[in-house]
């Protein structure tokens, strides 16, 4: 059995992930992933009560109880880069021993739900509106350091949108995953489905210009274009392709919710996000609490 070095499973002095600063019994088999260290407190007054808080740098996380169900919160700071970090470091709280520093025979597979903002790509998808991603589909490259599978209708989208876009020459070596369908169905009443475009960036690789021209000025028209089959591209963010890519590797179920903040083809954006995310994390726990995740 492979003993996994010190080096490459950092460890604090009370025996939790280095990033995180979790240990495995402080986390629950449920998450919610958010990108603002501050929304971690959003979503925990709901819970009736908090057993852990824990913090290190931007990640924060909160541990406790709707009724019998236990969640846990926890930022990730934004970008690809970060959920590399965080999916990694809660797999390991569950599928590693860390005294022994091996992997365990028996797989935890974590139910993680990811709620944040996001930009419509499609006219009819207004701000304030919610967006659960059928699939994460990168232009941020993370996914291609790890080795990793297609399915067949994967594939077949993967050949449509490089065909489509071009991203493939030059800037990006998209990938696409998609997400849990037991997670899915749970979230189907109020919400638009669709693919989610994850980019490595806020300005240039979400088509925004203020003092630097783009590559690809025609980036968005390239977007909110494509179809394949009966799925469109809806929105863009920074986490969702990251979220599925390495949840499918590890064997979690993962979900990406989105609170519409801004419509990039009407050229709007809301006049009340806070309001927005707070009743999409309101739907999300009462979801949670009613299923059988």
């Amino acid at each position: 059995m492979i003993t996994i070095p010190s080096s490459e499973l950092i460890l604090n002095n009370r025996g939790a992930l280095y990033h995180i600063n979790c240990r495995p019994e402080e986390i629950a088999n449920t998450i919610i992933t958010v990108g603002d260290p501050d929304r971690v407190k959003e979503v925990s007054k709901h819970f009736d009560r908090i057993e852990f808080r824990n913090q290190h740098r931007e990640f924060v996380t909160h541990t406790g109880y709707i009724g019998k169900k236990r969640i846990t919160a926890i930022s990730s700071g934004i970008g690809p880069g970060k959920i590399d970090i965080v999916l990694n470091e809660l797999d390991a709280l569950v599928n590693i021993d860390l005294e022994a520093r091996t992997i365990k025979e028996n797989i935890t597979s974590l139910n993680i739900i990811r709620v944040g903002t996001s930009g419509s790509l499609q006219a009819d998808i207004p701000v304030d509106s919610f967006v659960a991603s059928t699939h994460g589909l990168g232009l941020d490259n993370l996914l291609n350091f790890y080795t990793h599978q297609y399915n067949e209708e994967e594939t077949q989208l993967l050949n449509a949108f490089n065909t489509h876009t071009q991203l493939n020459q030059g800037i990006s070596a998209p990938y696409v995953n998609t997400c849990s369908m037991s997670l899915m169905k749970e979230f189907v009443d109020n919400f638009h489905h669709g693919i989610t475009v994850t980019c490595p960036g806020f300005y240039g690789p979400q088509g925004r210009v203020l003092r630097m021209g783009l590559a690809r000025p025609n980036l968005i028209d390239k977007l909110t274009t494509f179809s394949f089959g009966n799925h469109i591209l809806t929105n863009f963010e920074m986490e969702t392709s990251a979220i599925y890519g390495i949840g499918e590797i590890l064997g979690h179920q993962c979900l990406s919710l989105s609170a519409i903040v801004a419509n990039r083809i009407k050229k709007e954006f809301s006049a009340d996000g806070a309001a927005a995310v707070e009743k999409l994390i309101l739907i999300t726990l009462e979801n949670i609490a009613a299923s059988q995740i």
